[in-house]
């Protein structure tokens, strides 16, 4: 399941879109977001950053709040993407925040950076 990333900064009041990238798999996500995986080259004017992940191929018939599309906000960065993929996502988060798999860089646009 694909994932888009845009990189956005605010101009005044307007966002702009600075970059995006795109991913086919969540563990290509988290081994960008992990120390010198390369998000720590991200512009520091950053606003805003909008990560998007498709909706599943095929719908879940038998709980179709598994596919309601929500948004997630830590810190700086949205996640946008079917409730069970939010859950999920969440989940190694929290997980690779314990094991130190992820950069300072992006510990820091999550908010969680010196807790």
């Amino acid at each position: 399941m694909p994932i888009t990333i845009e990189f956005n900064v605010k101009v005044g009041d307007k966002l702009l879109k600075e970059d995006s990238v795109t991913f086919a798999t969540p563990e290509e996500l988290f081994e960008y977001v992990a120390p010198v995986g390369g998000c720590e080259n991200m512009p520091s004017d950053l606003a805003e950053i909008q990560m998007i992940f498709l909706s599943p191929e095929h719908p879940n018939t038998r709980n179709p709040i598994a596919d309601k599309r929500v948004t997630l906000q830590l810190g700086i960065v949205l996640i946008t993407a079917p409730l069970s993929i939010i859950v999920q996502i969440s989940q190694e988060i929290i997980d690779r925040m314990g094991r130190t798999e992820l950069s300072d860089a992006f510990q820091a646009v999550i908010g969680v950076k010196g807790l």
